[in-house]
Protein backbone atom coordinates (compact mmCIF):
# COMPACT_ATOMS: atom_id res chain seq x y z
CA UNK A 1 0.00 0.00 0.00
CA UNK A 2 1.47 3.48 -0.81
CA UNK A 3 -0.68 6.24 0.75
CA UNK A 4 0.68 9.08 -1.52
CA UNK A 5 -0.24 7.28 -4.76
CA UNK A 6 -4.28 6.00 -3.23
CA UNK A 7 -4.26 10.28 -1.66
CA UNK A 8 -3.18 11.96 -5.46
CA UNK A 9 -5.71 9.18 -7.02
CA UNK A 10 -8.72 10.86 -4.91
CA UNK A 11 -6.85 14.26 -5.47
CA UNK A 12 -6.61 14.60 -1.15
CA UNK A 13 -3.72 16.99 -0.76
CA UNK A 14 -4.33 17.54 3.29
CA UNK A 15 -2.54 16.44 6.53
CA UNK A 16 -3.53 12.74 7.72
CA UNK A 17 -1.36 12.34 10.97
CA UNK A 18 -4.77 13.21 12.64
CA UNK A 19 -6.69 10.41 13.05
CA UNK A 20 -10.36 12.67 13.62
CA UNK A 21 -13.39 12.92 11.86
CA UNK A 22 -12.90 15.40 10.17
CA UNK A 23 -10.03 14.15 8.01
CA UNK A 24 -12.11 10.28 7.82
CA UNK A 25 -15.38 12.64 6.32
CA UNK A 26 -13.08 14.44 3.81
CA UNK A 27 -11.28 11.09 2.48
CA UNK A 28 -14.65 9.24 2.04
CA UNK A 29 -15.83 12.15 -0.03
CA UNK A 30 -13.08 12.40 -2.21
CA UNK A 31 -12.76 9.27 -2.81
CA UNK A 32 -16.72 8.51 -4.30
CA UNK A 33 -15.78 11.97 -6.20
CA UNK A 34 -12.69 10.00 -7.96
CA UNK A 35 -13.19 6.53 -7.72
CA UNK A 36 -16.06 4.98 -9.88
CA UNK A 37 -18.28 2.18 -8.76
CA UNK A 38 -18.34 0.11 -11.83
CA UNK A 39 -18.66 -4.17 -12.65
CA UNK A 40 -17.33 -3.38 -16.19
CA UNK A 41 -14.62 -5.80 -15.45
CA UNK A 42 -17.15 -8.36 -16.07
CA UNK A 43 -17.53 -7.07 -19.31
CA UNK A 44 -14.39 -6.67 -20.59
CA UNK A 45 -13.49 -10.04 -20.52
CA UNK A 46 -11.74 -9.56 -17.34
CA UNK A 47 -11.80 -11.50 -13.80
CA UNK A 48 -12.59 -9.42 -10.46
CA UNK A 49 -10.37 -10.76 -7.51
CA UNK A 50 -9.99 -10.01 -3.85
CA UNK A 51 -6.30 -9.33 -3.78
CA UNK A 52 -5.55 -6.24 -2.10
CA UNK A 53 -2.41 -5.37 -4.60
CA UNK A 54 -4.18 -6.59 -7.69
CA UNK A 55 -7.31 -4.08 -6.87
CA UNK A 56 -4.63 -1.19 -5.95
CA UNK A 57 -3.11 -1.75 -9.26
CA UNK A 58 -6.54 -1.39 -10.49
CA UNK A 59 -7.98 1.24 -8.89
CA UNK A 60 -5.65 3.41 -8.05
CA UNK A 61 -2.73 2.77 -10.85
CA UNK A 62 -4.93 2.09 -13.68
CA UNK A 63 -7.13 4.70 -12.94
CA UNK A 64 -10.28 2.48 -12.61
CA UNK A 65 -13.08 1.63 -10.16
CA UNK A 66 -14.73 -1.26 -9.18
CA UNK A 67 -17.67 -2.68 -7.43
CA UNK A 68 -18.15 -2.65 -3.45
CA UNK A 69 -16.04 -5.63 -2.61
CA UNK A 70 -13.33 -3.76 -4.54
CA UNK A 71 -14.08 -0.27 -3.45
CA UNK A 72 -14.74 -0.65 0.54
CA UNK A 73 -11.66 -3.45 0.31
CA UNK A 74 -9.60 -0.64 -0.45
CA UNK A 75 -10.88 1.97 1.35
CA UNK A 76 -10.44 -0.33 4.75
CA UNK A 77 -7.01 -1.07 3.81
CA UNK A 78 -6.23 3.11 3.35
CA UNK A 79 -7.67 3.14 6.50
CA UNK A 80 -5.95 0.72 8.90
CA UNK A 81 -2.74 2.35 7.10
CA UNK A 82 -3.85 5.60 8.49
CA UNK A 83 -3.94 3.65 11.78
CA UNK A 84 -7.78 4.28 12.13
CA UNK A 85 -9.64 0.96 14.55
CA UNK A 86 -11.20 -0.63 11.45
CA UNK A 87 -13.37 -3.45 11.21
CA UNK A 88 -14.59 -5.14 7.90
CA UNK A 89 -18.34 -6.27 8.07
CA UNK A 90 -21.10 -8.13 5.44
CA UNK A 91 -24.37 -6.55 4.82
CA UNK A 92 -27.33 -8.13 2.81
CA UNK A 93 -28.35 -5.76 0.18
CA UNK A 94 -32.93 -5.74 0.13
CA UNK A 95 -34.50 -6.37 -2.92
CA UNK A 96 -37.50 -3.95 -3.71
CA UNK A 97 -39.03 -5.85 -5.85
CA UNK A 98 -38.75 -8.80 -4.00
CA UNK A 99 -39.32 -7.11 -0.71
CA UNK A 100 -36.75 -9.09 0.97
CA UNK A 101 -33.10 -9.70 1.67
CA UNK A 102 -29.89 -11.39 -0.39
CA UNK A 103 -29.74 -14.68 0.83
CA UNK A 104 -26.11 -13.89 1.27
CA UNK A 105 -23.79 -10.83 2.53
CA UNK A 106 -23.18 -9.42 -1.08
CA UNK A 107 -22.19 -5.95 0.12
CA UNK A 108 -18.72 -5.36 2.19
CA UNK A 109 -19.09 -2.40 4.05
CA UNK A 110 -16.00 -0.58 7.22
CA UNK A 111 -17.02 0.01 10.51
CA UNK A 112 -14.78 2.69 12.38
CA UNK A 113 -14.51 3.91 16.06
CA UNK A 114 -12.97 7.55 16.41
CA UNK A 115 -12.92 8.50 19.73
CA UNK A 116 -15.27 5.86 21.51
CA UNK A 117 -18.26 6.10 18.20
CA UNK A 118 -18.66 3.83 15.08
CA UNK A 119 -19.21 5.26 11.95
CA UNK A 120 -19.99 3.10 8.97
CA UNK A 121 -17.91 4.07 5.82
CA UNK A 122 -19.30 2.72 2.18
CA UNK A 123 -18.03 4.45 -0.36
CA UNK A 124 -19.43 1.78 -3.02
CA UNK A 125 -22.79 1.50 -3.44
CA UNK A 126 -23.49 3.94 -5.95
CA UNK A 127 -25.89 6.21 -7.80
CA UNK A 128 -28.59 7.99 -5.59
CA UNK A 129 -27.70 5.40 -3.04
CA UNK A 130 -23.89 6.41 -2.23
CA UNK A 131 -22.96 7.96 1.03
CA UNK A 132 -20.82 10.93 0.85
CA UNK A 133 -19.48 10.52 4.16
CA UNK A 134 -19.66 8.07 7.18
CA UNK A 135 -22.54 7.55 9.07
CA UNK A 136 -22.39 7.72 13.14
CA UNK A 137 -24.29 4.13 14.28
CA UNK A 138 -26.97 5.67 16.11
CA UNK A 139 -30.48 3.89 15.91
CA UNK A 140 -33.04 6.20 14.45
CA UNK A 141 -30.99 9.37 14.00
CA UNK A 142 -31.12 11.25 10.47
CA UNK A 143 -28.39 12.09 9.47
CA UNK A 144 -28.63 14.47 6.13
CA UNK A 145 -26.49 14.30 2.87
CA UNK A 146 -26.66 15.95 -0.64
CA UNK A 147 -28.49 12.73 -1.57
CA UNK A 148 -30.72 12.27 0.75
CA UNK A 149 -31.71 11.63 4.53
CA UNK A 150 -30.33 8.84 5.74
CA UNK A 151 -30.87 6.60 8.86
CA UNK A 152 -29.27 3.38 10.63
CA UNK A 153 -32.33 1.59 12.76
CA UNK A 154 -30.77 -1.21 15.41
CA UNK A 155 -33.47 -4.20 14.70
CA UNK A 156 -32.36 -5.92 17.72
CA UNK A 157 -30.57 -8.68 15.83
CA UNK A 158 -29.15 -6.51 12.94
CA UNK A 159 -28.74 -2.85 11.63
CA UNK A 160 -30.65 -1.74 8.68
CA UNK A 161 -30.04 1.16 6.75
CA UNK A 162 -32.71 3.35 4.73
CA UNK A 163 -32.56 6.27 2.83
CA UNK A 164 -35.20 8.93 2.00
CA UNK A 165 -34.75 10.75 -1.06
CA UNK A 166 -36.54 13.27 -3.24
CA UNK A 167 -38.99 12.97 -6.34
CA UNK A 168 -37.08 12.41 -9.65
CA UNK A 169 -37.61 14.95 -12.40
CA UNK A 170 -37.09 13.58 -15.94
CA UNK A 171 -36.80 16.81 -18.45
CA UNK A 172 -36.22 14.11 -21.66
CA UNK A 173 -40.17 12.42 -21.80
CA UNK A 174 -38.65 9.17 -23.74
CA UNK A 175 -37.13 8.55 -20.11
CA UNK A 176 -40.20 9.31 -18.39
CA UNK A 177 -41.08 5.46 -17.56
CA UNK A 178 -37.78 4.13 -17.69
CA UNK A 179 -37.12 1.07 -15.57
CA UNK A 180 -34.12 3.26 -14.09
CA UNK A 181 -36.61 5.79 -12.26
CA UNK A 182 -37.71 4.46 -8.67
CA UNK A 183 -40.16 7.24 -7.58
CA UNK A 184 -40.24 5.80 -4.03
CA UNK A 185 -39.19 8.35 -1.29
CA UNK A 186 -38.15 6.35 1.17
CA UNK A 187 -36.04 2.87 0.79
CA UNK A 188 -34.46 0.22 2.46
CA UNK A 189 -30.86 -0.11 1.23
CA UNK A 190 -29.12 -3.40 3.37
CA UNK A 191 -28.94 -4.82 7.12
CA UNK A 192 -25.92 -6.23 8.70
CA UNK A 193 -24.07 -7.18 12.09
CA UNK A 194 -21.53 -5.89 13.59
CA UNK A 195 -19.76 -9.19 13.36
CA UNK A 196 -16.57 -8.75 11.98
CA UNK A 197 -15.60 -10.38 8.52
CA UNK A 198 -12.43 -11.46 6.85
CA UNK A 199 -11.68 -11.20 3.39
CA UNK A 200 -12.30 -14.81 2.54
CA UNK A 201 -15.87 -14.54 4.04
CA UNK A 202 -16.54 -13.14 0.71
CA UNK A 203 -14.57 -15.00 -1.75
CA UNK A 204 -17.83 -17.38 -2.51
CA UNK A 205 -20.13 -14.47 -3.34
CA UNK A 206 -17.26 -12.41 -5.51
CA UNK A 207 -17.53 -15.75 -7.59
CA UNK A 208 -21.04 -16.22 -7.49
CA UNK A 209 -21.68 -12.72 -8.68
CA UNK A 210 -19.24 -12.41 -11.40
CA UNK A 211 -20.67 -16.29 -13.22
CA UNK A 212 -24.27 -16.79 -11.62
CA UNK A 213 -26.64 -15.71 -15.00
CA UNK A 214 -29.24 -14.12 -12.71
CA UNK A 215 -26.44 -11.80 -11.02
CA UNK A 216 -27.28 -8.33 -11.25
CA UNK A 217 -23.62 -7.56 -12.61
CA UNK A 218 -24.01 -10.20 -15.41
CA UNK A 219 -27.00 -8.66 -16.56
CA UNK A 220 -25.93 -5.05 -16.48
CA UNK A 221 -22.77 -2.91 -17.18
CA UNK A 222 -22.97 -0.16 -15.01
CA UNK A 223 -20.47 2.52 -13.94
CA UNK A 224 -21.42 5.40 -11.71
CA UNK A 225 -19.45 8.57 -10.04
CA UNK A 226 -20.86 11.38 -7.41
CA UNK A 227 -20.15 15.15 -8.64
CA UNK A 228 -20.36 18.00 -6.28
CA UNK A 229 -23.91 18.49 -7.84
CA UNK A 230 -25.26 14.74 -8.18
CA UNK A 231 -23.71 12.11 -9.76
CA UNK A 232 -23.27 10.61 -13.33
CA UNK A 233 -24.05 6.62 -14.64
CA UNK A 234 -23.79 4.66 -17.46
CA UNK A 235 -25.86 1.23 -17.17
CA UNK A 236 -25.83 -0.06 -20.61
CA UNK A 237 -26.59 2.50 -23.26
CA UNK A 238 -28.18 4.59 -20.94
CA UNK A 239 -26.37 7.95 -20.05
CA UNK A 240 -27.42 9.88 -17.33
CA UNK A 241 -26.12 13.47 -15.30
CA UNK A 242 -28.26 13.93 -12.22
CA UNK A 243 -28.63 17.13 -10.07
CA UNK A 244 -29.70 17.03 -6.42
CA UNK A 245 -31.58 20.09 -6.15
CA UNK A 246 -32.95 19.90 -2.29
CA UNK A 247 -34.15 23.12 -2.27
CA UNK A 248 -36.70 22.02 -4.87
CA UNK A 249 -37.41 18.72 -3.49
CA UNK A 250 -36.24 17.33 -6.58
CA UNK A 251 -33.51 15.65 -8.72
CA UNK A 252 -33.05 16.19 -12.26
CA UNK A 253 -32.43 13.37 -14.19
CA UNK A 254 -30.93 14.11 -17.73
CA UNK A 255 -30.97 11.38 -19.48
CA UNK A 256 -29.92 10.13 -22.98
CA UNK A 257 -29.21 6.90 -24.97
CA UNK A 258 -25.73 6.62 -26.47
CA UNK A 259 -24.39 4.12 -29.28
CA UNK A 260 -21.41 1.55 -29.03
CA UNK A 261 -19.02 3.85 -30.68
CA UNK A 262 -19.71 7.01 -27.86
CA UNK A 263 -18.83 4.28 -24.51
CA UNK A 264 -15.12 4.85 -24.84
CA UNK A 265 -15.47 8.32 -24.76
CA UNK A 266 -18.10 8.75 -22.50
CA UNK A 267 -16.08 6.54 -19.95
CA UNK A 268 -12.81 8.20 -20.66
CA UNK A 269 -14.26 11.62 -20.53
CA UNK A 270 -17.01 11.51 -17.58
CA UNK A 271 -15.62 8.80 -15.68
CA UNK A 272 -11.99 8.94 -16.28
CA UNK A 273 -11.94 5.32 -16.62
CA UNK A 274 -9.53 3.72 -19.63
CA UNK A 275 -10.52 0.41 -20.33
CA UNK A 276 -7.58 -1.86 -21.75
CA UNK A 277 -10.26 -4.25 -23.14
CA UNK A 278 -13.24 -3.43 -24.92
CA UNK A 279 -16.52 -3.26 -23.41
CA UNK A 280 -19.26 -5.32 -24.08
CA UNK A 281 -22.34 -3.01 -22.87
CA UNK A 282 -24.99 -5.15 -21.71
CA UNK A 283 -28.86 -4.07 -20.29
CA UNK A 284 -30.82 -7.21 -19.50
CA UNK A 285 -34.43 -6.75 -17.36
CA UNK A 286 -32.77 -6.91 -14.44
CA UNK A 287 -33.55 -4.45 -11.06
CA UNK A 288 -31.68 -1.80 -10.82
CA UNK A 289 -32.64 1.78 -10.26
CA UNK A 290 -30.87 5.15 -10.22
Amino acid sequence: MNLDEYFKRIGFHGSYDKLDLATLKLIHRQHVMSIPFEDLSIHCGEKITMDLEVIFNKMVRSSRGGWCLENNSLFGWVLRQMGYDTTTLGSRVFSSTGGEYHTEETHLINKVIIDGNAYIADVSFGVSFQLWEPLELISGKEQSQAPGVFRLIDKGDMWVLEKTGRKPEVPNPEFAKSSLLDKKQTQVMYSFTLEPREPYHFSQVNHDLQTDPTSLFINKSICSLQTPTGFRALVGWTYSEVTFKPEEGVDVYDMRNVTDDELEEILREKFNVKLQKKLQAVNKKACYTL
